[in-house]
């Protein structure tokens, strides 16, 4: 088929290498316009641009797709389907309907549970045991439309949003292939969604991400590693923020006050009481550093016993 894709993250790529490699011809990429990143703030291709570049397919980065002009641009391509991988920007009815296949979607979880921006991150951070992927077609309310197909995917105990996200993006890119083999062959039927049953996964920002440590060491175990590591479980101090990692739930009978540290020793490690247990830290980054072990940050000045996180 002729393709146009839509992505951005990494999570993007593997279904654009599936559809290069079933022979899918992409007559177009649309991905997010350069941006500034890292440390001194050069400007950076999206992880798909990249990709497209490589494999010299046309590339569009618009700031806003829409628009006359820009629809001019998409139909001179001639594309028969529209696919969506995180992308970044709701589309209008106009775009989605443009190619005579519509648009399709590959969406991070099982519709309609966790509809929005950030499902992955949410299906960690709510303590989910399962969550999957959706390829869908698209309509202009935000993910609801038609599922076309599912695969359902375990989460682990000890997986964060990145290892998961990595899982999904290759299940994902297997089940888009399978969409539209299928759909070439007239062999698959879309499904309404039961909106009803709909739950959200809203966008992530730096406060969200803040931890509580007045929730269970459960709820804070997963918070952290729903959160991990884009933008980072984060705390407080002394009034100085530092990220935490790789959380582990321990038990402990003590009183001490939620986010007082049990212990910060580098031979045991580091222990934060919560609302009821407490959470054992692997992994810190301070304000201004990079991410550590947290026995290096324990030898190098961090928490003692009977400090307190915020």
């Amino acid at each position: 088929m002729r393709v146009l894709f839509w992505g951005t993250p990494m999570f993007a790529l593997p279904s654009l290498r599936a559809l290069l490699g079933e022979g899918h011809d992409i007559v177009g990429v649309v991905t997010q316009p350069d941006r500034p990143s890292g440390r001194g703030r050069k400007m950076s291709a999206s992880p798909v641009k990249e990709l497209a570049l490589e494999e010299r397919i046309p590339v569009l980065t618009p700031e806003r797709p829409r628009g006359q002009a820009f629809l001019d641009t998409l139909q001179a391509l001639l594309p028969e389907i529209s696919v969506v991988v995180a992308y970044g920007h709701i589309l209008v009815p106009d775009v989605l309907e443009l190619p005579d296949a519509g648009s399709v979607n590959v969406h991070a979880s099982l519709l309609p549970e966790l509809r929005g921006a950030a499902p992955v991150t949410w299906a960690v951070a709510r303590g989910y045991d399962r969550t999957g992927v959706t390829v869908m077609r698209m309509s202009e309310g935000m993910d609801e439309g038609p599922i076309l197909l599912q695969r359902e995917v375990p989460i682990a105990e000890e997986d964060t949003a990145s290892s998961l996200r990595s899982r999904l993006a290759e299940v994902g890119a297997e089940a888009l292939v399978e969409t539209l083999a299928l759909m070439e062959v007239g062999a698959i039927e879309p499904l309404e969604q039961d909106h009803e049953r709909a739950t959200y996964a809203p966008k992530v920002n730096r406060e969200v991400a803040r931890i509580d440590w007045t929730r269970s060491a459960v709820e804070v175990a997963n918070h952290i590693r729903g959160m991990d590591s884009i933008p980072g479980a984060w705390t407080t101090l002394n009034d100085s923020a530092v990220k935490l990692f790789g959380p582990r739930v321990r038990p402990d009978p003590s009183e001490l006050l939620p986010g007082v540290v049990v212990s910060a020793d580098p031979e045991i490690g580091l222990a934060v009481k919560t609302g009821d247990e407490s959470v054992a830290l692997t992994e810190a980054q301070p304000a201004g550093k990079r991410r550590m072990e947290v026995e290096s940050w324990l030898r190098g000045g961090g928490p003692s016993p009977g400090d307190q996180f915020q």
